[in-house]
């Protein structure tokens, strides 16, 4: 009636790896994986990963970050490019230059960039960027 036989996950069946960066740890070179990243030490160099980036209060990323999505209350000194949300709490302090899909900052966080967003852009119709002076009453005419 029940079955003793207990199924076993192979290492490729795993659905979440998460990459920790302790507190006290310093990495330096280059870091990539298809897992996310939690972020409490340094790393120096070059990270990429198409899971979330999180980097706590003690986390320092100095070179270059490539991902998904990040969540910053750390500090960040480099290149980032992210195709998804860049999340920045009150305590985040980010430099360099930033290439991203979506933004959310706390007030507190410091932004120093220079920043390009490369979600959908929503096109004007000229009809939009009329301004109340130039809009006609509906059945008025203008002439010259």
């Amino acid at each position: 009636m029940f079955s003793d036989s207990k199924k076993e996950k192979s290492p490729m069946e795993t659905t979440s790896n998460q990459n920790i960066i302790a507190q006290g740890t310093k990495v330096t070179g280059d870091l990539v994986s298809e897992g996310d990243f939690r972020i409490d030490g340094q790393v120096e160099g070059n990270l990429r990963s198409p899971g979330k980036i999180v980097v706590g209060k003690t986390g320092f990323i100095k070179g270059t970050l490539v991902g998904t999505d990040a969540y910053f209350e750390g500090k960040f000194s480099g290149k980032l490019t992210l195709s998804g949300t860049l999340t920045l709490k009150s305590s985040a302090h980010i430099e360099g230059e930033v290439i991203l899909g979506k933004l959310a900052v706390e007030p507190g966080a410091t932004f120093n960039v220079n920043c390009a967003m490369k979600g959908a852009v929503k096109d004007i119709k000229p009809s939009d960027r009329q301004t109340p002076q130039t809009k006609q009453p509906e059945g008025s005419e203008r002439t010259a």
